[in-house]
């Protein structure tokens, strides 16, 4: 499998991107973030963001990898509709460990997270869009089995969004990341267990 980004639209574009070997290969701009108020008061909006319009349900899924050094570094998927209301999950670097993190910003931001224990090369991600609700997934290659990270309500008013591969590193530039694969389909199921 490989990444197609022909038809994708950055949104705050790094300062480096190349497609190598069917391979995204990127480096993060200097402390872009996407947050919204909740508890640390501030409202950023800056972050690197690789989408494509999808109207309806269906289901996201990115695979991709990255050097997590830095406080807050983080790679995965982001469904958006506008500045306020969004959801991004995937690796983010804290506590000197790799968590995996789900956002979700509905006016304001909310933040779950919970530690990954085995090592991995790369996570995959998995949403799922059905109504109202965001069904989120993930697998390392190192788990031969998707597992549920968390149920999420979003705004079934917003019948379009842009879904893609995110990345950002609130604290500093430079985070190398690594998209393989991004694909979007219709819903696989509407089943969680």
């Amino acid at each position: 499998m490989s990444i197609d980004t022909s038809d994708m639209t950055w949104l705050n574009p790094p300062p480096s991107a190349e497609l190598r070997d069917g391979a995204l290969h990127l480096r993060s701009g200097d402390k872009g973030d996407f947050w919204q108020g909740t508890y640390y008061g501030f409202h950023r909006d800056d972050g690197h963001f690789l989408s494509r319009p999808r109207r309806g349900d269906f289901t996201a899924e990115v695979r991709f990898s990255g050097r997590y050094e830095a406080l807050y570094d983080q790679a995965g998927i982001m469904l958006r509709a506008d500045a306020t209301h969004w959801m991004k999950c995937g690796i983010e670097y804290t506590d000197g460990a790799r968590h995996f993190s789900v956002v979700v910003t509905n006016g304001h931001s909310d933040w779950s997270a919970f530690r990954i224990d085995h090592d991995f090369e790369t996570m995959s991600v998995r949403i799922t869009r059905n109504g109202d609700a965001l069904f989120v997934q993930y697998r390392t290659d190192q788990m031969a089995e998707w597992r549920m990270a968390r149920l999420a309500w979003f705004d079934p008013a917003f019948t379009e969004v842009a879904v893609g591969p995110v990345f950002c590193s609130p604290q500093r530039g430079g985070f190398e990341a690594v998209f393989h694969d991004f694909n979007v389909t219709d819903p696989l199921s509407r089943d969680i267990h």
